[in-house]
């Protein structure tokens, strides 16, 4: 497996030449469909084919006031706000324990690709199970962390405020206050955009879902038969996506103010757990994996698979996924630690990209990609941070 990764490093430095060689360019592509040798079908495939191997491996030089500590905390994971300015990190401390940090990505550009890492003190010796931004001031005010307990202290739901670090909150913007919420065992959260649950966030437990509001503390409970790994809130529709250990995804009416019946709505089923669901804009189709490696497009309308994208891997961890409709691709890092994107539209598997290091289960990449990285003016691109590095694949 490694001399295999080695082997794949060594063809994406030579990549420029390999493209160049075969005759495989924008030129030759626009010049095929001109004279009607390509559908749109196949043009747009075979474009974002050739933009996404085009993309090359670039190292991010950070920038931070403690640089003894850039040197020894490894990246947990990241997590690009809406507009794609700023990237939330968590990293693991040498001595043990967490630290949080905000990189703004405004400097993202080439061919400097130099950014700034705003931290702050606090730290937690609990596992951080999972992470969403939350709009509760404004959009992505806060950032909702779900952690497990640890000996008697109990887990629990903490919305920390992005003003806490250091210049990394707008003008004008005052220090928000942190709150926490005693919510043990929590395995997945999501925070809500949908006027049904205005200023609420959900969080995914042992056989339980739980809609809490922050303003009111309020709390609504609805029984499960598994453990829900993964949730995501629709906009327009008053649903929330549940997917569980079982496999199974379903979707909670918010308009059900009690946990009696007739709060399930959709139902979908996979054959292992599942670890990500992706509701697409139009809200017509959802995008999930499971721990089996698969990853399916589901049509909500007829709750029928309508494709299936090959090549995820996958046998027991929490991985996510990423769908980007914007530049029709699906992005995931397997247990192998290579990250694979796909055509959205068919399925295609458009290019494999090795870990800049060796294979471990320790160091699974974690990834964010954005059609504007750095902002409205901002290129698409690839965040992929690994151990104390972090990388950028952008589009030439």
């Amino acid at each position: 497996m490694e001399s295999k990764r080695l082997q794949l490093l060594e063809e994406e430095d030579k990549q420029g030449r390999k493209i160049a060689r075969l005759g495989f360019n924008a030129s030759s592509l626009l010049q095929k469909s001109k004279l009607g040798f390509l559908n749109v079908t196949s043009y747009c495939r075979l474009a974002h084919e050739l933009r996404v191997s085009c993309m090359q491996r670039k190292k991010v030089q950070i920038q931070s006031s403690d640089p003894s500590a850039l040197a020894s905390d490894r990246f947990n994971l990241i997590l690009a706000d809406t507009n794609s300015d700023r990237l939330f990190t968590v990293n693991d401390v040498k001595v043990g324990g967490s630290k949080y940090g905000i990189i703004n990505l405004h400097g993202l550009q080439t061919p400097t690709l130099r950014v700034h890492m705003h931290e702050n003190l606090y730290f937690t010796n609990r596992k951080v199970n999972a992470v969403s931004w939350a709009s509760l001031n404004h959009l992505d005010s806060h950032i909702l962390l779900c952690l497990m307990g640890i000996a008697e202290t109990p887990g629990c739901a903490t919305l920390l405020p992005a003003s806490l670090f250091v210049s990394s909150h707008p003008a004008g913007d005052r220090p928000g206050m942190l709150c926490s919420f005693r919510i043990p065992g929590a395995w997945s959260c999501a925070w809500s955009l949908n006027i049904q649950a205005n200023n609420c966030f959900s969080t995914g437990l042992s056989r339980r879902v739980l809609v809490t509001s922050v303003v009111t503390g309020h709390r609504q409970s609805f029984g499960t038969s598994s453990d829900v790994l993964a949730q995501q809130f629709a906009i327009t529709a008053p649903l929330l996506f549940n997917g569980c250990r079982s496999g199974e995804i379903f979707a909670i009416d918010l308009r059900c103010r009690n946990q009696g019946k007739g709060w399930k709505a959709t139902r979908l089923f996979h054959d292992s757990a599942v670890t990500s669901v992706q509701i697409l804009q139009e809200e017509q189709c959802l995008m999930a994996s499971d721990m089996a490696g698969t990853i399916k497009l589901w049509d909500l309308r007829t709750t029928k698979c309508i494709r299936q994208y090959e090549g995820h891997v996958n046998e027991y961890a929490h991985l996510p996924l990423h769908v980007h409709e914007e530049e029709g691709i699906v992005v995931a890092v397997g247990q192998d630690c290579y990250t694979r994107i796909w055509s959205l539209h068919d399925a295609q598997l458009l290019r494999t990209i090795p870990s800049p290091h060796p294979t471990s289960k320790a160091d699974i990449p974690s990834v964010a990609f954005s059609s504007r990285l750095g902002g409205f003016r901002g290129a698409p691109g690839l965040l992929m941070a690994i151990r104390q590095d972090l990388y950028c694949f952008s589009y030439s």
